[in-house]
């Protein structure tokens, strides 16, 4: 497990790293909002830790942001703002749970665990623009019309779909497609690319596989 602490109390969120650390759980520290959002855009993580007064952006304003770009991280809220209308303004923003501060550890690990068990639930369908991913039954569709994807061609689209709204680098492709940590040549994963877009995008009039040149591919509605 991966998360992001974005939190500019450095007392707090070295007390949050030991403890998570002492879980075996990573964590990666922003200690203002504008650096939070540029790390939460560029990696992966399980779940994201706001503290709501954090300078440079506020974390409701972060959250947003995000979910303005399609990014569907978990969020747990972190913060000494109790308010019923600052609780119900991070929850309207896409958080998934608002704890105040000071709280014990252990509940905020529990609420963690639950936070992600129901997001894994939720996660069987994911949906940008008019293309929907089912990933209990493997369907893919684009404006209600099946498309029949094959096994790798359904791999890369769905590993796509996770990151949307993120580039997916080519070696983080040849990885997951080949299962390869050494090196693949560019060519068959562009190659791979080409063959879903065939599928995916061209039949249709909006486009969402992108390309990043020198980076990778991003899936998203433009």
């Amino acid at each position: 497990m991966k998360l992001l602490i974005v939190e500019d109390d450095p007392r707090v969120a070295t007390a949050l790293q030991r403890s998570f650390g002492e879980q075996g759980i990573q964590t990666l520290w922003a200690a203002d909002g504008e650096q939070g959002f540029a790390q939460a855009r560029a990696e992966r993580f399980d779940c994201l830790l706001l503290d709501v007064m954090v300078p440079g952006m506020d974390g409701f304003t972060l959250l947003e942001r995000l979910r303005g770009l399609g990014i569907a991280t978990p969020v747990i809220f972190l913060t000494a703002r109790d308010a019923l209308d600052d609780r119900l303004r991070g929850l309207r923003a896409g958080g998934g749970d608002y704890l105040v501060k000071p709280f014990a550890f252990s509940e905020l690990l529990l609420r963690l665990h639950n936070l992600l068990r129901r997001g894994a639930a939720e996660e069987r369908l994911w949906t940008v623009a008019d293309l929907q991913l089912e990933t209990l039954g493997r369907q893919v569709s684009r404006s209600g019309k099946r498309l029949d994807l094959t096994a790798q061609e359904y791999a890369l689209l769905e590993l796509l779909a996770r990151n949307h709204g993120r580039v997916v680098t080519r070696s983080r492709i040849a990885e997951e497609l080949w299962d390869s940590r050494f090196d693949v040549d560019p060519n068959l994963v562009d190659a791979a690319v080409r063959r879903l877009r065939r599928k995916v995008d061209d039949p249709f009039p909006q486009k969402l596989i992108q390309t990043r040149r020198n980076l990778g591919y991003v899936l998203e509605a433009t």
